[in-house]
């Protein structure tokens, strides 16, 4: 059993668009995708959080790599993180929000608490 879900996905557009939902939640705050998505962001972007509390440059330059915008770091290390700094992990939450119309998948809202 792999510790991680494949998503449908070659390891290279898995990986794209892993990076890509992340960065989208820590720009906005708030997303909508799939409830199977939004439990692998969960992972991605509370490590992320982590990065930006520990505020060091090595974190930096390691959520730089991850990230796809330079803003949303900034971000992240200037707004995001210090809001965190007495919470010890769960820093997002998952709702459902029913079947999506076109085909049925389960559909959930991931936010930033």
């Amino acid at each position: 059993m792999a510790g991680y879900r494949k998503l449908g996905r070659p390891s290279d557009q898995r990986r794209a668009l892993l990076r890509n939902l992340t960065t989208a939640l820590l720009e906005h705050g708030k997303i909508e995708t799939t409830v199977t998505r939004a439990k692998e962001v969960k992972r991605l972007a509370d490590k992320m959080v982590t990065l930006g509390k520990r505020g060091d440059l090595h974190a930096r330059r390691q959520a730089i790599a991850y990230i796809t915008q330079e803003a949303v770091v900034k971000q992240l290390f200037d707004e995001i993180a210090p809001k965190y700094t007495e919470r010890n992990g769960g820093y997002t939450r998952i709702y459902r929000v029913g079947p999506r119309r076109g085909d049925g998948a389960e559909m959930a809202i991931i936010e930033l608490v």
